[in-house]
């Protein structure tokens, strides 16, 4: 194995590890423990930010606005009940990982299903996005450089992100238990003693920014646009909601039993996340933290160059002001979950990439397994997509933001419309009482998640559609119609073959006519006149290009003097071309005997250093690039190996084709 090889395994098995074999699928199943912090980075990031835009939209007001934060999170707390009730229901009905996808597809048809599909893909990409510019934003704030650097701290977050779940999602899920269950128990301790010193010990909290004023942008607002402000702080909100479908898509992941333990851990994710965000809020508004857009323009009273913390780091200041260990270790776990949320993506994104696949809406290769049983080609293009949104919008969270959340409440609705009309359909076969009142029992659980899931989209579509949402959308109906092409070509294929099948006689050849490409009578030549004897064809022919005069006289003087009997024709070549005059003689020969199928035969040598293949074979690649096609024309290469080759023959480990794309494990030790 040549020094390059042996560095590139040894770099590949030292990032990833060795490969799995195929039959270790199951040990790679997670656990519930190990779950959650898998499916739930990305909802627990959202209840770090989306508190902060319920007051971040409110303040555009006034203080006095701020009197509606506790009724906006009480709002979008009902809506995240109703949404993870009706997902309880998705994951038993459908089990196998479409998710949102599979309901839609089965229930409402293929457009439906694709639609749902690209607004996932999108969102994925999008949930990536912002959270490490999130993230960015939050540890900028405290370390100067990376905020000064922030798109290239986002880069480097993602590919770090992308190679730890290249490793497995079981060993991903791991790295991810100790910052998930940290901000858990960190937000959880904050409140639980924010709350006490409140309500039982007396104690008057404040936020270091309860004694600011907010220069209204807006005075006054009543009617209509105090409405459109608060939806607008409502479909802010609704960010919270993001990640609740990564587990219905992601149901293979876990161990079995996997529909319950995923029902499970979907319960234990909404219990979280609604009482984390109601806590956020209602703490914020007891202590008087306030969050704008512009700090040095929007705030009375603020010192000049105050820096504005971000929400959840105000309440944990006023908390432990006492105690700043116990502050730190709150922002520490909150940047955490904020970097880490995108992983939630990274196992989503894959999943459904391989089940669009496995459909024939996305090249096969997102279908594949890499050597660690994780959809490597999904996780990649994931990776690569989201680079391409970081860099775009400068890795401005505010600009992002405007972008999200539009996917997955587009799923949301088409997913819960499929659910309704999947029980609906049921009720019609069933006539068991206790099976059809469970039955109706779920169909009015979906009727609510529709009409709840459906308002809301509406409302982030009125409100956030001219901001940047309208981007979203187009990359939704652009992902869609790129998608539909790749099944159509997918489609076309299958039928051509299928044509072919059923008109086998059609393919059968009458003859087989060889062709052995000769420059000139060496052994190499002689190697591939004998494999071409050997195949016992119908027709057997050499051929040379005469490109030189004297060359060519040369090899038809040596080729009349040897013993070889096989016939030798010379194609003129005026402009001293080889493949142009050589594929005209195919067609020729293909003119004349149109049943015949014609086989050329080239010589090809093989070398053991990359600078060699450039000295040799050029010809070769042209022409077989060319005959390639050529209907009825067979091509094949005959090896003839140079002495530099022997380098590359010492007991060396060889992969059959796509081993280590399909993870079958160590391979076998061949001679």
């Amino acid at each position: 194995m040549s020094t390059v090889s042996k560095v590139s395994v040894a770099t590949k098995r030292l990032l990833l590890g060795r490969p799995f074999r195929s039959d270790t699928l199951g040990h790679t199943l997670l656990p519930k423990r190990i779950a959650l912090p898998v499916f739930a980075s990305d909802a627990m990031s959202s209840v770090a930010y989306a508190p902060q835009e319920i007051f971040l939209v409110l303040s555009v007001a006034g203080i006095s606005a701020l009197a509606f934060t506790p009724w906006v999170a009480i709002a979008v707390a009902i809506v995240m009940i109703v949404v993870v009730a009706s997902y309880r229901q998705n994951v038993h009905a459908y089990p196998s990982g479409g998710g949102d996808y599979e309901v839609a597809t089965v229930n409402l048809g293929p457009n439906a299903g694709l639609t749902v599909g690209s607004a996932l893909l999108v969102d994925y990409v999008l949930t990536v996005a912002v959270s490490v510019t999130s993230a960015a934003e939050n540890i900028g704030s405290a370390i100067p450089f990376v905020g000064e650097h922030k798109v290239w701290f986002c880069v480097g977050a993602i590919v770090l992100l992308a190679a730890v779940n290249l490793r497995g999602i079981k060993e991903s899920g791991a790295v991810l238990a100790i910052p998930t269950y940290g901000f858990i128990i960190g937000v959880l301790g904050m409140l639980i003693w924010g709350f006490t010193e409140i309500f039982v010990l007396g104690q008057d909290i404040q936020s270091e920014t309860a004694d600011f004023g907010i220069v209204p942008e807006q005075d006054n607002l009543t009617g209509l646009a105090l409405i459109f402000l608060v939806a607008r702080s409502f479909s802010s909100g609704c960010a919270a909601l993001t990640g609740v479908e990564a587990i219905s898509n992601g149901v293979p992941a876990f161990r079995k039993p996997k529909s319950r333990n995923a029902a499970t851990t979907l319960l234990l994710l909404g219990t979280f996340s609604i009482t984390l965000l109601l806590g956020i809020v209602l703490l914020a508004e007891k202590i008087g933290a306030k969050y704008v857009m512009n700090p040095d323009q929007d705030l009375i009273g603020a010192p000049e160059g105050y820096q504005q913390k971000a929400m959840i780091a105000q309440l944990a200041h006023a908390v432990f002001d006492s105690f700043p260990p116990a502050f730190f270790f709150v922002a520490t776990v909150t940047a955490l979950i904020l970097l880490l949320a995108a992983n939630t993506a990274f196992n989503g994104f894959p999943v459904l990439g391989s089940v669009l696949a496995q459909d024939r809406y996305l090249p096969r290769q997102l279908h594949t397994r890499g050597d660690r049983l994780a959809f490597s080609n999904g996780i990649l293009f994931l990776a690569i997509a989201a680079i391409i949104f970081v860099v775009a919008f400068g890795a401005q969270v505010t600009s992002l933001i405007q972008l999200y959340i539009v996917g997955v409440f587009v799923s949301f609705t088409l997913s819960q419309t499929g659910m309704v009309r999947h029980w609906t359909r049921l009720l019609r076969t069933e006539t068991d009482p206790s099976a059809r009142r469970r039955m109706m029992q779920s169909r009015v659980v979906n009727t609510v998640g529709l009409v709840m899931t459906a308002t809301v989209l509406v409302v982030v579509l009125l409100t956030k559609f001219t901001e940047g949402a309208y981007i979203a959308v187009i990359a939704m109906v652009v992902l869609f119609v790129i998608m539909k092409l790749i099944h159509h070509h997918y489609a076309s294929v299958q039928r051509e073959l299928d044509r072919a099948e059923e008109d086998d006689e059609a393919v059968l050849p009458s003859r087989t006519h060889s062709i052995v490409l000769v420059s000139s009578l060496h052994m190499a030549s002689k190697r591939a006149l004998r494999y071409a004897r050997a195949t016992r064809p119908d027709v057997l022919e050499a051929i040379t290009v005469n490109v030189d005069d004297r060359d060519t006289r040369k090899l038809v003087s040596e080729w009349e003097a040897s013993d070889i009997t096989v016939p030798l024709k010379v194609i003129a070549s005026p402009y001293r071309e080889i493949t142009r005059p050589v594929v005209e003689y195919v067609r020729r020969v293909r003119r004349e005997s149109p049943r015949d199928v014609v086989t050329v035969f080239i010589p090809e040598y093989v070398v053991g250093h990359w600078w060699e293949q450039i000295l040799h074979n050029q010809s070769a690649l042209r022409l077989k690039g060319r005959l390639l096609f050529e209907p009825g024309v067979m091509v094949t290469s005959v090896p003839w190996q140079l002495t530099s080759s022997d380098r590359r023959k010492e007991d060396r480990e060889y992969w059959a084709p796509g081993e280590t794309r399909r993870a079958l494990g160590e391979p076998e030790r061949r001679p």
